[in-house]
C-alpha cells in the first residue's frame, strides 16, 4: 500500500515538473527564418539572431547547418550564405533539431544550459537542475 502512495506521489511530482519544463521551453522562442534567394545561393538574413537566442557560438551553428545541408556555407556579417536553394522550412526544422540535441536539458528540458569540455568530451550542463550529460556531435 505504501509503495502505491509513493508511486502516486512520484507521478504527481513528475507531472508538475513536466508542466514547468514545457513553460521553460515555450519561453525560448526561435525567431522566424528570413530567407532570400540570389541565383543558386540561399541567404539566411537573420542568422545572427539564432546564436543569441540559443546561447551558442555562431561558428558551431553555421557548421551544423552546413553539415546537415551538405553544402558550403559562410557567414557574411549578420547573414549566412548557403550554396543551393534551401526552403525556409528546412532551416526551421534544423533549428528545432539543434535546439533539442544541443540546447535543451535532457533531464528537465530547460533551455538554460551551457557547454563545458573535459578531456575533449563535451558536456551539456543545466543551470536550472544541475544535470550534466554528454553531447553527441561537435556542434554545441
Amino acid at each position: 500500500m505504501a509503495g502505491d502512495d509513493y508511486a502516486a506521489l512520484l507521478g504527481r511530482i513528475r507531472d508538475g515538473l513536466s508542466d514547468e519544463a514545457r513553460q521553460e521551453a515555450a519561453r525560448l522562442e526561435l525567431p522566424p527564418v528570413d530567407v532570400m534567394w540570389e541565383g543558386q545561393k540561399t541567404f539566411l538574413r537573420n542568422f545572427a539572431e539564432f546564436p543569441k537566442v540559443l546561447r551558442r557560438e555562431p561558428e558551431k551553428i553555421l557548421q551544423y547547418l552546413a553539415k546537415e545541408f551538405a553544402v558550403p556555407a559562410e557567414r557574411i556579417g549578420e547573414k549566412a550564405m548557403f550554396i543551393g536553394k534551401r526552403d525556409p522550412d528546412d532551416f526551421t526544422r534544423l533549428f528545432k533539431i539543434y535546439l533539442q540535441d544541443y540546447v535543451l536539458c535532457p533531464t528537465c528540458e530547460s533551455p538554460d544550459t551551457r557547454v563545458t569540455k573535459e578531456n575533449r568530451i563535451a558536456f551539456l550542463v543545466c543551470e536550472a537542475c544541475g544535470a550534466k550529460s554528454t553531447l553527441k556531435g561537435k556542434y554545441a
